[in-house]
This record gives C-alpha cells, sequence and structure tokens, in this order.
C-alpha cells in the first residue's frame, strides 16, 4: 500500500511540473525558460555564458 503511495505522489508532482513547464510555454511566454530549453536540447551554446536579447522597435 505504500508504494501505491509514493507512486501516487511521484505522479501528481510530475503532474505539477508538467502544468508549471506548460504555463510558461502558453500565454505568457517566458523567454529565458524557452532559452534554457533550447541549450538543454540541442546543446546551443556554452554554460555560463551570457544572453543579449536585442529588441527592434520600428515605431
Amino acid at each position: 500500500m505504500s508504494n501505491l503511495k509514493n507512486e501516487e505522489l511521484s505522479l501528481v508532482n510530475k503532474i505539477n511540473d508538467l502544468d508549471h513547464k506548460n504555463t510558461l510555454l502558453s500565454t505568457n511566454l517566458d523567454l529565458d525558460y524557452v532559452e534554457t530549453l533550447i541549450r538543454e536540447r540541442f546543446l546551443f551554446g556554452k554554460e555560463g555564458e551570457t544572453i543579449y536579447i536585442i529588441k527592434n522597435d520600428e515605431n
């Protein structure tokens, strides 16, 4: 019975984590999180590197 409770807790934690990540990628897009995903998935850039985001205002 204890194993089922531990598994349930683990799955609930995973669901909460996925919900949080989903919100970072939906309506209020978190560019820092996207940049982290790109670095992890595509091995882009070097650890400790400073990222500069330049926004063009064409007003």
